[in-house]
């Protein structure tokens, strides 16, 4: 079936939360959500439906000359059909259009099946940040990409 992603909307809200709360153990509230695509000037955040069906989200801010990925999340029904890949990829693209030649994010270090997709994207381990996520205390690792010349 075929996957249609565009901008997240307000009216997407909802299925958001549905799957932010399924995949982490702190999920985002509905509120920061609604701010970061009504308020916030810096972000772009970009959904995936298959069909009508809201099945995957990501988010991230567009920062002087880089793209700071917040957040990225599949309906755990719909993990390992390659939406992650879609999705990155997509808002790289995106990014790339607006003069944007490098990303970050942070990762859980337990965050195997992340940490693999990114690695996989061209992303690389660039340092750690302990303790960085206040639910359990455990560390995060950043990771970087530079774009190359002919893509993302």
């Amino acid at each position: 079936m075929e996957i249609r992603i565009a901008p997240m909307k307000e009216a997407d809200l909802s299925q958001v939360m549905a799957i932010e709360q399924k995949s982490f153990a702190d999920p985002w509230t509905l509120q920061s959500f609604y701010r970061e695509i009504q308020e916030n000037p810096y972000s772009r955040y970009l959904v995936a439906y298959r069909q009508e069906r809201l099945v995957a989200y990501i988010g991230g801010w567009l920062i002087t000359d880089q793209l700071h990925i917040t957040n990225l999340a599949v309906d755990p029904q719909e993990r390992g059909n390659g939406l992650a890949k879609k999705l990155l990829d997509e808002l790289v693209r995106l990014s790339r259009k607006e003069g944007i030649n490098k990303a970050t994010l942070e990762v859980r270090v337990s965050n195997d099946a992340a940490i693999n997709l990114y690695r996989k994207n061209g992303f690389a381990i660039v340092g750690r940040r302990p303790k960085y996520y206040i639910n359990n205390q455990e560390d995060a690792l950043i990771m970087w990409k530079e774009y190359q010349d002919a893509g993302g």
